[in-house]
């Protein structure tokens, strides 16, 4: 029993956050803590919002306060005696919960994988993996996905070796440091499902995401075992033994050999910056600094400055650093559909960050709703009409609606600016390309310091960068803001399979391709998380359908220990059927349009870097592998070839 200072502690703290509180949510801690069917019908069902997570749900101040009087009541009851009436909510029960809180139908369908989020967010671990005595896997990288697959192998008791080239972990988020940088998923949505942030942004910056990562790798007891600052240079498929030998590169710059079962790629691939092919970029008569390894030594404070390129990366450096040059002009490739952004750089009310951890069941329906908002409800709309009579400007009715809410979103945001709406406003489909949040981008280019170059950049002579329009400047800073080399996945590794086979040439470059985005034909016992065909184009958590793929792999893993398996490689027939059947739904989407340019696609068309699955669907078939799926080999028929072969000798 709690003593009668702390509870009424606690209900002052708890009373002091709920004005700030999101409703919705609310509604739906209430039925779960009461069991009362009233807070899940009108009056209170919300009203939809179009850009953020709704937190008024759009009811009035009177039904409002009413929420909070009796969530209030609730959570005290729960504070007090741990009563809550529904502790264990049904797949029915959570999607009739989420329609009514988000105000419009989740398909039954949805149902299973909610109650799989519920579960992990509060904690729940899969029964352990016995796996044969030396068994042991390499895990590369100990970035956002390496720092989740070594916690989950760690929690099931499968022995593991984990590297990682930086000195720390978080991945791209400790490697990279432009001014603005930020993910553009919200915080609580962004974060693993078994380790809540306390995010003081809704939308974090760079260096508290970076710390994030490398928190939880210390509380869940990875961090320690990490070896940092050691590169595999190249791992290589042992045919005879069903082994992977790689060769590291230590910090002392020497070279070490080890043998394991299986490696994990967790690579990423925002990894290799990508330069545009300009002639006299390099020659450049002053700093040249691209945003993947900006120089915090580069002044730019009261200089003229030109960034190269309009995308994610300009479109946080630049509004982050307008206000401290004298001059910048921006040369801008191809357009950008960039979508409102309500919560920029909004921080989360201290009183929120106490709920939040106080009462981990807010958290977790909080993070539902957000889960549904962000994930796949633009899929509909990428999907092309054939029957649509405008596929010049958008793919069906639903991608045009987009398209008139974020033309009209734009014009608003450079009212009076005709000049810059012409610019700026793409020929293209919504989602087209990489969609984009406005991170103060229009405001920004109002400024009368800031000039927009409608024009790539032709050649750069000395200080002076001329546009293919014939519209040059000179400046004294070049940022160059043009991405990474995306579509040569596992790029950083030399990956070397069956019948000596590298990766690079079994994929002729950069035809990428995988099965499930995880395994590769001809590479046995080799995962890749992060792989060809996973990436959200529709939006939503990447995390999760990283924590998907991990679960697929141990999936794989605990049946190679059932069966007593040395030796798993996906089948080529499935794995080119799988590929086959990605490229054919593609070509019935957004990203097969030939309006755009985009990194989506590799130099021959095809597209490498998107999902074409909604999320459920990718769920659904990563939770349990198949392993008709693969060819496999014995334990026991390994060792009598390895006998063999040592006889024949």
């Amino acid at each position: 029993m709690a003593d009668t200072a702390d509870l009424d502690l606690f209900r002052q703290r708890i009373a002091t956050a709920l004005p700030s509180a999101n409703v919705p949510t609310l509604l739906l801690l209430l039925y779960q803590f009461t069991g009362d069917e009233y807070w899940i019908n009108p009056p209170f069902k919300p009203v939809k919002s179009r850009w953020d997570d709704n937190d008024s749900g759009g009811l009035s101040e009177k039904l409002q306060a009413e929420v909070r009087e009796a969530t209030l009541e609730a959570i005290m009851n729960w504070r007090k005696n741990g009563a809550i009436a529904r502790p264990e909510l049904t797949s029915d029960e959570l999607v009739r919960m989420m329609t009514m809180s988000e105000a419009e139908a989740i398909p039954p369908e949805y149902g299973e994988m909610i109650v799989h989020k519920l579960k992990r967010y509060s904690g729940a671990i899969p029964a352990p993996v016995t796996v044969p005595k030396g068994f042991k896997i390499l895990i590369v990288g100990a970035g956002m996905s390496g720092v989740a697959t070594a916690i989950r192998l760690k929690q099931l008791g499968i022995p593991y070796i984990q590297i990682e080239k930086q000195d720390k972990t978080g991945g791209v988020w400790h490697s990279h440091h432009f001014p603005g940088c930020g993910v553009d998923t919200p915080g609580h949505l962004y974060s693993y499902t078994f380790a809540s942030g306390d995010w003081t942004k809704y939308f974090p910056m760079q260096g508290e995401l970076d710390a994030y990562f490398n928190r939880v790798a210390r509380e869940f007891g990875v961090e320690e075992s990490i070896r940092y600052s050691t590169e595999c240079l190249e791992t290589r498929y042992d045919e005879q033994n069903h082994r992977w030998i790689s060769r590291l590169r230590l910090p002392d710059g020497s070279e070490e050999v080890l043998v394991t079962n299986v490696v994990i790629s967790c690579v990423g691939a925002f990894t290799t910056p990508k330069w545009p092919n300009v002639p006299g970029l390099r020659e450049f008569d002053g700093p040249v600094v691209h945003t993947s390894n900006w120089d915090p030594a580069v002044v730019i404070a009261g200089k003229r400055i030109a960034v190269l390129g309009s995308g994610a990366s300009a479109m946080q450096v630049v509004p982050a650093t307008v206000g401290m040059v004298s001059d910048m002009v921006i040369f801008q490739r191809s357009h950008q559909w960039a979508a409102p952004f309500p919560k920029l750089r909004m921080p989360v009310p201290e009183a929120v960050r106490v709920l939040l951890k106080e009462v981990p069941h807010y958290e977790w329906l909080y993070r539902l709703r957000l889960s549904w908002i962000f994930d796949s409800q633009v899929h509909e709309a990428l999907q092309k009409d054939p029957e649509w009579p405008h596929p010049d400007r958008s793919v069906n009715a639903m991608n045009d609606g987009h398209r008139e809410n974020y033309t009209k979103y734009i014009m608003q945001q450079l009212e009076g600016r005709p000049d810059l709406i012409e610019k700026v406003i793409p020929p293209y489909p919504p989602f087209g390309k990489r969609m984009l949040l406005d991170n103060g981008w229009y405001e920004t280019l109002r400024k009368p310091h800031v000039t927009l170059i409608d024009s790539a950049v032709a050649r750069v002579e000395g200080k002076r960068i001329i546009a293919a329009n014939g519209d040059s400047r000179e400046v004294d800073v070049l940022i160059v803001a043009s991405g990474y080399d995306i579509t040569r996945f596992l790029l950083p590794i030399n990956v070397i399979g069956r019948n000596g086979v590298s990766v690079r040439d079994a994929w002729d470059d950069d035809d990428c391709q995988a099965y499930l985005g995880t395994v590769i034909a001809g590479f046995p016992n080799f995962f890749m998380l992060y792989g060809p065909n996973t990436a959200l184009g529709h939006g939503g958590s990447f995390i999760f359908t990283v924590e998907s793929q991990i679960d697929y792999v141990l999936s794989v893993l605990r049946k190679m220990g059932e069966g007593n398996l040395a030796e798993v490689e996906c089948k080529s027939e499935v794995y080119e059927s799988y590929n086959r059947t990605i490229q054919d739904m593609h070509q019935g989407m957004i990203w097969s349009h030939p309006g755009m340019s985009t990194y989506f696609r590799n130099d021959r068309g095809r597209i490498v870097t998107n999902s074409s699955w909604r999320l459920i669907d990718y769920w659904n078939m990563t939770k349990d592998a198949n392993m008709d799926d693969y060819l496999t080999v014995s334990q026991a028929d390994a060792g009598s070839a390895t006998v063999a072969k040592a006889v024949s000798s």
